[in-house]
């Protein structure tokens, strides 16, 4: 019997410990943004039972309440009512952050028109055309799709037995590419204590994972698991300790690709972890919806200080239409990847940008933000085009 070719990506929702410190982390760097272009941030977030602990380097000109804005997001993910063990009213918060040290930033701000890598690492990229929406990984869309939904008919009132933790995991049936087919969606949805748990289940199903089955035109899963351990009362930070960027894999591509282990949240744009990441996603989408390729990687290198990636890096999965060396050479001359350049490119200081909306559900694949824009597909066949005669 042939074996089927599965491949699973998981998500989580807002009120998961791990997210929870990210939106700490986001929105403590868009205030400092908000203030002072020129902020340095590097936030670090930690959350068990009913404390949450900041650390980490940030140099800004911006005078921000960091209890408010703690006490405001924890408040805004939902955790309000005293029974859940960690509440905004009463969370104790215990500040440890310092100021950036000058030895990195004497390599980072070079000049007003350099700037250096604000650290080492490897960062990746990927696009792919299996869903022509968001060219992402379908797994993943669908993962992330499952907890969004359940958290805003949650918010709603709709779902009023459920609490704020959740956890979603989608296996696609990959065996025949043109017929792909859902395998396994397993859904833990915390939930308050004495309640019809069978109802509740039912719920989950009809509300929740029969409507992103039909958005995702399939009409049916082949196994379904709804709080399969029978009981998910005890969640959050009380259930679990959070840390920032324990969740790398679900904000980037659901493991369908390597990751350099750089986290995003509570980061600012001079932090190569972060804008590097998201260039390569940009270049990677663009050249996908060009037709170069049905799918590719990008993997980028940098040394602290130095504004220019050490190395680039290009797989397309033997999926690629033109010459890889067209391509390689397609991204270098058309694509700035100095920190600067990728600022700029991709206006990631803009007014208008918040990064607490890309902390949850994913960072990739919201076609409202700027590294999701497909606006260099016309230069890039162009490109291709004389390079090609």
């Amino acid at each position: 019997m042939k074996n089927k070719i599965l491949f699973t990506s998981e998500s989580v929702s807002e009120g998961h410990p791990d997210k929870v410190c990210d939106q700490i982390a986001d929105a403590i760097l868009d205030e400092c943004l908000k203030q002072d272009k020129k902020s340095r941030v590097a936030c670090e977030v930690l959350a068990t039972n009913n404390k949450i602990v900041l650390a980490g380097e940030i140099t800004s000109k911006a005078k921000i309440n960091i209890n408010k804005i703690v006490k405001d997001v924890v408040k805004d993910i939902g955790y309000t009512k005293k029974e859940y063990g960690f509440t905004y009213k009463n969370v104790k918060i215990i500040n440890m952050i310092k100021k950036q040290s000058l030895d990195i930033a004497m390599g980072v701000d070079q000049s007003d028109d350099v700037l250096g890598a604000g650290d080492q690492g490897i960062m990746f990229g990927y696009a792919t055309n299996e869903d022509k929406t968001s060219y992402m990984p379908l797994p993943l869309i669908m993962a992330h799709r499952i907890v969004q939904l359940a958290t805003s008919l949650r918010k709603k009132g709709i779902l009023k037995y459920a609490r704020p933790d959740m956890k979603s995991q989608v296996t696609i049936d990959y065996t025949s590419k043109d017929n792909l087919k859902v395998d396994t969606i397993i859904f833990s949805c915390q939930h308050d204590e004495n309640i019809d748990f069978e109802q509740f289940k039912k719920e989950l199903k009809t509300k929740v994972i029969d409507v992103v089955l039909k958005e995702y035109n399939f009409d049916k899963c082949e196994n379904i698991l709804i709080n399969p351990t029978g009981r998910f009362v005890i969640g959050g930070p009380v259930g679990d300790t959070g840390l920032t960027g324990r969740k790398l894999i679900v904000d980037t591509y659901g493991g369908f690709v390597n990751h350099g282990g750089g986290a995003f949240s509570g980061k600012d744009p001079s932090k190569v972890d972060r804008s590097a990441s998201y260039m390569a996603r940009y270049v990677c989408k663009n050249l996908v919806a060009s037709g170069m390729c049905d799918k590719c990687m990008i993997q980028l290198s940098y040394a602290i200080g130095y504004p220019k990636p050490i190395s680039i890096y290009l797989d397309t999965y033997n999926t690629e239409k033109v010459d890889r060396n067209i391509l390689l050479s397609c991204i270098k001359d058309l694509f700035d990847f100095t920190p600067k350049g990728i600022i700029d490119t991709l206006r990631l200081l803009d007014d208008n940008i918040r990064y607490r909306e890309l902390t949850n559900y994913g960072h990739f694949g919201k076609n409202n933000f700027s590294f999701e824009q497909l606006d260099m597909v016309d230069k890039i066949k162009e490109y291709v085009k004389k390079a090609s005669k």
